[in-house]
């Protein structure tokens, strides 16, 4: 999709010179969209997934100049004003914009999940995280019993880290 391939190379340009954030988001939209095609989200589900993946961790580098810390909990309060900047500038719909930006304020809100496009997103990221932060088996069981509800996310974190 173009506009998914626009959204990233936006992306690429708003993290230019922190290959690790971009590194990470795209680890993430790569899961992300296996995840969501191997559970057969539709169409626009899907859509609104990969780019909510491309954007997930958009308020980042704010915090991080603004509070010299990223916390879950900033990146979703300053995440999803930034992210609607660029959504809006590529021409996104404004109901797919209000939906990302949901994923965006909540990617570290683990309950009361609304939507499977939440529920991989997490997974999607959940699976990143796990290994750049080197966690222990442990750490990745209790991941895989608390937070993993898809088929596939569980098999792939399975056969990760299991």
């Amino acid at each position: 999709m173009e506009q998914i391939n626009q959204l990233y190379l936006e992306m690429i340009r708003y993290e230019q010179g922190c290959p690790a954030r971009i590194q990470h988001f795209t680890k993430v939209f790569a899961f992300a969209k296996l995840i969501g095609e191997s559970e057969r989200l539709d169409a626009d589900t899907q859509f609104l997934l990969e780019s909510a993946a491309l954007v997930h961790d958009i308020g980042i580098r704010m915090a991080e100049e603004k509070y010299k810390t990223c916390t879950g909990t900033l990146q979703e309060q300053l995440g999803p004003a930034i992210a609607k900047e660029m959504l809006v500038r590529l021409n996104f719909k404004e109901a797919e914009i209000e939906r990302i930006c949901f994923l965006v304020g909540h990617h570290h809100t683990y309950d009361h999940v609304q939507g499977l496009d939440y529920q991989i997103l997490l997974e999607a990221d959940f699976l990143v995280n796990l290994y750049e932060g080197q966690q222990d088996q442990s750490a990745a069981r209790r991941a895989y019993q608390q937070i993993f509800r898809t088929e596939t996310g569980k098999k792939i974190c399975e056969q990760m880290f299991l």
